[in-house]
C-alpha cells in the first residue's frame, strides 16, 4: 500500500493538500503519517504546553480531514525544526518496515512561509533518499 509522510502545520487541512491526497488515492488505497511541527508564536510569549497543544489540535484536525477522504491517517507532533521532525518520524517507523513512497511538504507561499526561508524543502530532499513533493498553499490561505 503506498505510504506517505506529510509534514505541515498551518496548511495541513488546506484544499491544495487534500486535493493532492485525493489524486494519490484515486486508483489505490493509500496511508499517510502526518507530522505537525510545533510552531512558536512571534506575537506573544508562549509556553511549551501552549505550542504542543496547538500542534496537537492541528494534528487531530488533519487526521479527521484525511479520514473524511476515506484514507488511513495517523501522526505525531514534531520538533519545531521540520527537518528534524521528519527524521524522527522516519526513525520511529510508524508502519513497521514498510518503505515510504514519498514525503509531502506543504508550506505557505513564498514571502509568508518561514520554512521556505529556512530552505526546509531542499534540506529534506538532500537528507532523505525518498521522493519529496512540495505543495504551496494559495495566498488566500496565508491570510487566514
Amino acid at each position: 500500500m503506498p505510504t506517505y509522510l506529510v509534514v505541515a502545520h498551518r496548511t495541513l487541512v488546506g484544499e491544495h493538500l487534500l486535493d493532492h491526497v485525493r489524486s494519490l488515492c484515486s486508483q489505490t488505497d493509500c496511508r499517510f503519517y502526518l507530522v505537525v511541527p510545533v510552531t512558536h508564536p512571534r506575537d506573544h510569549s508562549w509556553s511549551e504546553g501552549e505550542v504542543e497543544a496547538a500542534a496537537r489540535r492541528r494534528l487531530e484536525e488533519g487526521i479527521e480531514a484525511f479520514r473524511n477522504l476515506g484514507v488511513e491517517a495517523t501522526g505525531e507532533v514534531g520538533d519545531a525544526n521540520p527537518v528534524y521532525a521528519v527524521s524522527t518520524a522516519l526513525r520511529n517507523r510508524p508502519f513497521g518496515d514498510d518503505e515510504w513512497d514519498g514525503i509531502i511538504v506543504s508550506t505557505l507561499p513564498p514571502g509568508v512561509s518561514h520554512w521556505l526561508g529556512l530552505d526546509v524543502v531542499s534540506r529534506i530532499k538532500r537528507e532523505f533518499d525518498i521522493p519529496v513533493t512540495h505543495l504551496v498553499a494559495p495566498k488566500v490561505q496565508a491570510t487566514a
